[in-house]
Order: C-alpha cells, then sequence, then structure tokens
C-alpha cells in the first residue's frame, strides 16, 4: 500500500511501552490543506488530537479525544456549512494477518472501539486521528437555507414527491 498519508504521526509499536502520559498531535496548515482535498472539506481549520497509548492482550490501545474545525459543502447548496468536532476515541490497533489465539473472546463489544490493522511494526496516530475526524462529521450537511434553495430550484420534498401527494393535488382540484 503506497499511499501517502497527509498527516503522518509515526508511532514504533516498541517504544509504547515505554511511552508515559498523553501525545499532542496538531495538523499544520499544509496537512490541514492536504486533508481538506482528501475529505471534500471547504475548510479545516484545525485539527488536533490527545491520546494515551497502551498495549493491551497484543493489540495497541489508542485513547484519546479529537478536536477539528472544519466545514463542509452544504449537500443542497455547496454553501461551506461550518461544524465542529470534540469528542472522544478509542482505537485498537491489530497486526494484520494475525488471528486472535482460538477460543480467545475479545472484552471490548465492536461498538466501543474501532479496530485498525497495521504492520506490526509502526501504528500511524495522524492517519488514525484523520480518519476518526471524518467518521465525527455530520454525514450530508445542509446550509439553514437548503430547503428554501431546494424549493425554489424545483426539487420536490419526500412528502411533495410521494404518489400520495398527487392524489391529493387531484382532490383539491374538484
Amino acid at each position: 500500500m503506497n499511499m501517502t498519508v497527509e498527516f503522518s504521526r509515526p508511532v514504533k509499536a516498541d517504544q509504547i511501552k515505554r511511552l508515559t502520559g498523553d501525545t499532542h498531535i496538531v495538523a499544520d496548515d499544509a496537512e490541514r490543506a492536504a486533508l481538506a482535498r482528501r475529505f471534500g472539506l471547504s475548510a479545516l481549520d484545525r485539527l488536533e488530537a490527545d491520546y494515551a497509548l497502551t498495549e493491551e492482550d497484543g493489540a495497541i490501545m489508542a485513547r484519546g479525544r479529537v478536536r477539528a474545525a472544519l466545514a463542509q459543502p452544504c449537500v443542497a447548496t455547496g454553501v461551506p456549512v461550518p461544524e465542529t468536532i470534540d469528542s472522544d476515541f478509542l482505537l485498537r490497533f491489530v497486526v494484520e494477518g494475525e488471528d486472535a489465539p482460538e477460543g480467545e473472546e475479545l472484552e471490548l463489544d465492536a461498538e466501543d472501539c474501532d479496530t485498525i490493522g497495521y504492520d506490526g511494526q509502526i501504528v500511524d496516530m495522524g492517519e488514525a486521528v484523520a480518519e476518526t475526524m471524518a467518521l465525527a462529521m455530520t454525514p450530508y450537511p445542509r446550509a439553514p437555507d437548503a430547503d428554501a434553495y431546494l424549493k425554489e430550484a424545483g426539487v420536490l420534498s419526500e412528502e411533495q414527491a410521494s404518489p400520495f401527494a398527487a392524489l391529493l393535488g387531484l382532490k383539491d382540484k374538484k
């Protein structure tokens, strides 16, 4: 996989035992511009995270908080819709291609943490934070005036587009 990561903060797996306390990472202007292009954002004014890494049962756990200030284009008007993200995350890095030992049940529910595969050498916390931000963003953001804009453009709402609306329209004409 030879993909350029816009916001790369590699951590060597064998150094994790020696890490203590929280690590703080911040995306610089160029990294934010590249991430904005990748995720189709109108703007990415801030992306930072604080996290702690621990080793548990052969996996690397990253617990932290991601904070971002961004704007996505409105799905209707294309107007930037600002958004602030401030959310906790729990990520579990597991070595790709290694299955859990037989009969070993994972303690954590899948919903509690996102599992990310890695090569056993390096986890990229920058990329993990960028993906965490992307997952936290509002899907299909709408500007406050989106409905008015769509109405003006002749786009029907779900209620207006239903077959029942057409029947009601006929009934009203009688």
